[in-house]
């Protein structure tokens, strides 16, 4: 059914988006959509807006009202929100939630200070929001460090989830099976190729766990095929000495989420009565040293190709001399998966030169498509 057409009465009909809000730059670009910080008149808020012409939707219809139906049932104070939705004659326009605070990693490896216990307050936000979602029948299926990004530079900030590009409303009955996400997060049973469930996050959150306290992936290999053999058959250790000082409340937490059978997998709410997430069983072991070491070598910035512009939105604030106000009734943030990373000043100029057109939909494309080829030629030739 084409945009407009389909009596959704949340779409506000406009001649002219600009008559609403003042666009100030491009923030990035994606394979048929722009990201642009843009200031409400009337509020004089700011917020990230998802051009989308619907000539680029052709075809590709269902792949936006998705994510659209998926965003516009979402609040929860640990989650991107879709604020407002707009329609002309050529474009649908996605009033996003402006999210400053930068991406998970950047900041971990800015503190000096780092803890068990920081990991498990990031986790037990994210548990917390990712329950919301499997509540309301939604599965993420790309959870990964960086589509978790801070709300705001204050010390305290929140966490946030973004990009529900991938992500799934559970019908009556319905079962997926559609292999997608991010290699090195994905469940066994998604590479395997079987139907699974909202259990899939609760292994990418077991995945993301075992990062924050390492500081590097639980599978990792040059080879695709060896790459999924051991997602297969959920092969992974805590290293020595890596892991020497992490409690083993910790590494108990993370086996009950990375488990292979999903039906044995900690589901949200069981994950959330663990002692590491709600006793005081993770340590106040500063091990920054060794987690921000492992950070920087294992996700340099030099891999992430990055479609938001972050550092666009970090000049405009010093410009505006907002620093970190921006908590307010409602900010804003994409939903593309690739995000940018909040650059010192001397850097900004050449991650400003940097290819922008990296977008959420070529993302996927790499994702389902490229690693989809691996995979299946690792199943059938072994």
């Amino acid at each position: 059914m084409p945009l407009g057409e389909d009596g959704n009465g949340w779409k506000k009909k406009t001649s002219d988006i600009k008559e609403h809000y003042d666009f100030k730059e491009v923030l990035g670009t994606g394979a048929f959509s722009e990201v642009v910080l843009a200031e409400e008149k009337r509020t004089q808020r700011l917020v990230a807006i998802k051009c989308i012409p619907k000539k680029a939707l052709e075809g590709k219809e269902n792949n936006i009202e998705n994510e659209i139906a998926v965003l516009h049932r979402i609040k929860h104070a640990n989650i991107v929100s879709l604020e407002d939705i707009f329609e002309s004659t050529s474009h649908l326009y996605l009033v996003m939630q402006l999210v400053s605070g930068g991406e998970l990693f950047d900041r971990i490896v800015e503190k000096g200070f780092y803890t068990e216990r920081d990991a498990s307050q990031l986790i037990h936000q994210i548990l917390d929001a990712v329950k919301y979602l499997h509540d309301m029948g939604i599965v993420h299926r790309d959870l990964k460090p960086e589509n978790l990004l801070y709300y705001s530079m204050e010390e305290d900030s929140k966490i946030m989830i973004s990009d529900f590009g991938l992500s799934k409303i559970e019908g009556a009955g319905s079962v997926m099976s559609t292999a997608c996400g991010t290699p090195g997060y994905v469940a066994p049973e998604v590479l395997a190729q079987k139907p699974y469930s909202k259990a899939v996050d609760c292994w990418s959150i077991g995945v993301i766990s075992y990062i924050l306290l390492c500081g590097y992936p639980p599978f990792y290999d040059e080879n695709d095929a060896k790459l999924f053999e051991q997602i297969l058959k959920a092969e992974y250790e805590f290293d020595s000495p890596y892991w020497d000082d992490i409690s083993d409340s910790a590494k108990d937490f993370i086996c009950h989420l990375m488990e292979k059978d999903p039906l044995k997998r900690y589901t949200c709410e069981q994950a959330l009565q663990h002692p590491w997430i709600c006793g005081d069983t993770a340590l106040d072991k500063n091990i920054h040293e060794s987690v921000s070491a492992q950070i920087k070598k294992n996700f340099a910035k030099s891999k992430w190709k990055q479609a938001f512009n972050a550092t666009a939105v970090v000049r405009h604030m010093r410009k505006l001399q907002l620093g970190t106000s921006l908590e307010g009734p409602s900010q804003i943030t994409p939903t593309s998966p690739c995000h940018g990373h909040l650059l010192p000043e001397e850097e900004e100029e050449e991650e400003e030169d940097d290819d922008l057109g990296n977008g959420e939909e070529e993302s996927c494309k790499f994702t389902v498509n490229e690693k989809a080829f691996a995979l299946n030629r690792f199943l059938t030739h072994g």
